[in-house]
């Protein structure tokens, strides 16, 4: 298992500077540079916070969670704390004995996260006090989910769980077979009524039943191809999504998909390298290729709607839909905002110098982005004033 662990580290160090997956005439080729552009969104900084010590570009996955009256947050030194969204005041904050690598994640009274020895930490919502703590095999590298049900947990050993809410004890676990090498990192499982979609390294999309553990479909985002391990890499890796009753996955050295949540029958596809995953609103699915290229597809039938080069090679994070705008994170701390219509930048932010690497997220009416330099910021868009109308003479 440490052999496997040290391969995906250096497998992903590979994949990020494109030095070993690029075609020839990209490997040289440095990150897009940063031009100048008329900015049209109007955003406001609401407030910033530093949660904790942070690390270099480990690519973890430490993003706030959290509901309109309280916004949770954690740095990799294990420190766990709640904010005031509206004010960013800090409610409470814990410190925890363990290197934190995936969480918070809000649910059921509890804020869970997990640790890179196989802990798992529950708090209690309100006050930050320990509610269980539990240790499973394997890394985990994407954050829990916490459902009615119980706690997701997916580890890099390719393994899906169920914890109890009440005492992490587990309810049921699966696991898929995975390939030598994969890149490091898993994807976020996530919850349709009373399935789960989790996407795994061997490059197979499945639907669990929440209560029970059973598989109800499975299918082959990014079927293996090619001579070597390398050239045979699929994983599942990015953000999986959901729109009503319409999912969407992508795969590295894959296809971007668009199946029936229900059956896992195919609506649509199209041949795209991605280990971000997919983003989503009610129109389009935003995706970031293996160079870095920005695409959105109409969300019916997966046409092109724009593409964007403006991110080439600047590791950009899995695309959210916040207001009328995409926003993105890169390895320079920078947030970008495109026109999710047209695919113009239309703002431009920095969190600190740390890198971006899991997805900002929307809470409320707020984007929140969290650096691997342990800095948090919060930003709106400002409303232009309404016009009244005129009188007449």
């Amino acid at each position: 298992m440490i052999a496997r662990h040290a391969l995906t580290v250096l497998l992903t160090l590979a994949v990020a500077g494109c030095s070993i997956f690029g075609k020839d005439d990209e490997k040289e080729l440095p990150p897009a540079k940063l031009v100048d552009f008329e900015e049209t969104l109007d955003l406001k900084k609401e407030w910033s916070a530093k949660l904790g010590e942070g690390t270099e570009t480990l690519r973890l996955s430490l993003s706030p969670d959290g509901n309109g009256t309280r916004v949770f947050a954690a740095s990799y030194d294990g420190k766990v704390t709640a904010f005031n969204p509206d004010s960013g005041s800090r409610v409470w904050q814990s410190e925890l004995d363990v290197t934190v690598t995936a969480g918070p994640s809000f649910g059921g009274g509890l804020v869970v996260v997990a640790g890179g020895d196989g802990d798992i930490v529950a708090l209690n919502a309100e006050d930050g006090s320990e509610a269980w703590r539990t240790r499973v095999l394997g890394e985990t590298l994407s954050k829990p989910l916490v459902t009615d049900e119980g706690v997701v947990v997916y580890t890099i050993d390719g393994r899906l769980r169920v914890l109890s809410l009440f005492d992490g004890s587990e309810r049921w676990g699966l696991q898929q077979d995975l390939p030598a090498l994969t890149v490091r990192g898993t994807s976020k499982p996530v919850v349709v009524g009373g399935t789960i979609y989790a996407g795994f390294d061997n490059g197979r999309l499945m639907a669990v039943d929440l209560a029970e553990g059973a598989t109800e479909w499975e299918s082959m985002i990014s079927p293996p191809s090619g001579r070597s391990d390398l050239e045979r890499l699929s994983d599942v890796d990015g953000q999986l999504a959901a729109v009503g009753q319409d999912l969407y996955a992508a795969g590295y050295n894959g296809r971007v998909m668009s199946m029936a949540a229900e059956s896992g029958q195919l609506l649509w596809a199209r041949d795209f390298s991605s280990y971000n995953g997919v983003g989503v609103d009610w129109n389009n699915v935003y995706l970031v290729t293996d160079n870095g290229q920005l695409i959105a597809l109409l969300r019916r039938n997966g046409s092109d709607v724009w593409r964007s080069d403006a991110l080439l090679r600047r590791e950009p994070t899995t695309p959210v839909a916040f207001d009328l705008a995409v926003a993105v994170g890169d390895f320079d701390g920078y947030v970008h905002f495109f026109s999710s219509i047209d695919g113009r930048p239309v703002a431009r932010v920095r969190v600190g110098k740390g890198y971006i690497s899991d997805v900002p997220q929307v809470i409320g009416d707020k984007l929140y982005v969290q650096s691997e330099s342990g800095e948090l910021a919060v930003y709106s868009v400002i409303q232009p004033e309404p016009v009244a109308p005129e009188e007449d003479a």
